[in-house]
């Protein structure tokens, strides 16, 4: 996406994109902007005749980016385990394209494995989602692990500092140890490689092997009461926050 420098003067007043946008209301919008609580591309609006253009423009109401009228679908879905991530399978095995609702053609960004259940998001913006799932800008996902034996904090201060995997070193952003006990543990690992596998096999090196895993957040996004197979569109506020997260 281009973003223009300035306002359009062309385009629709400003009041006007923030009540189409859910914001709030027009009057309600309009005192937003006297208040000098919106930013146009970096700068701080409070005329009430702005004009822009909604669909390049950068909004923001106290800091929060309000993303542009939707041109394109933008999807999220707790991806059942035993579903493969493909919208086809040669094997007639089960897929994405089987929750996605009919007469929308979208694409996953990434790939959850197959024995891996949680969140996966689905659009037709090929440019939203080759950065989200690019390296350079880093998109933090957060996975629940279930793994064998008593995870002790040496062993989650080890996934933090790092380990070595045939394919290089890798080390977690963030480790959280939610319950443990002799027989299994629950740890929350935050990182942004999105190498093959990478939750399972850190594991497998600090000898607590997977016995279930899923992921239950993508940046901002969380999985909340999202039920296995269910799919929603981003709000407003997740999608702003992504877009501000891969630079469009």
């Amino acid at each position: 996406m281009t973003r223009t420098d300035e306002p359009d003067a062309q385009g629709v007043r400003l009041q006007k994109v923030l009540a189409q946008a859910g914001v709030a209301s027009r009057r309600a919008s309009e005192e937003l902007i006297v208040e000098g609580r919106v930013e146009v591309n970096g700068r701080i609006v409070t005329e009430l005749g702005t004009r822009v253009d909604p669909e390049h423009a950068t909004i923001r109401v106290d800091g929060a980016r309000i993303p542009p009228p939707r041109r394109h679908v933008y999807l999220l879905l707790n991806k059942p385990r035993g579903v493969v991530s493909t919208m086809e399978d040669p094997l007639d095995r089960p897929t994405l394209a089987e929750y996605v609702p009919r007469h929308q053609r979208v694409y996953h960004v990434g790939r959850l494995d197959t024995d891996t259940d949680g969140l996966i998001i689905l659009t037709n913006d090929g440019e939203f989602a080759h950065r989200l799932s690019h390296p350079s800008y880093q998109v933090p996902k957060t996975y629940l692990v279930d793994a064998e034996g008593l995870v002790e904090n040496r062993t989650l201060r080890r996934l933090e500092k790092g380990v070595t995997l045939e394919d290089g070193p890798i080390k977690a952003d963030r480790v959280k140890l939610v319950s443990r006990g002799p027989e299994h543990s629950l740890v929350q690992i935050t990182l942004h490689s999105g190498r093959n596998r990478i939750v399972r096999r850190m594991m497998d090196t600090v000898g607590h092997p997977v016995r279930k895993l899923a992921r239950i957040a993508i940046g901002p996004v969380r999985l909340g009461t999202l039920q296995a197979g269910q799919t929603r569109e981003l709000t407003s506020e997740e999608l702003g926050a992504l877009l501000d997260m891969v630079k469009l």
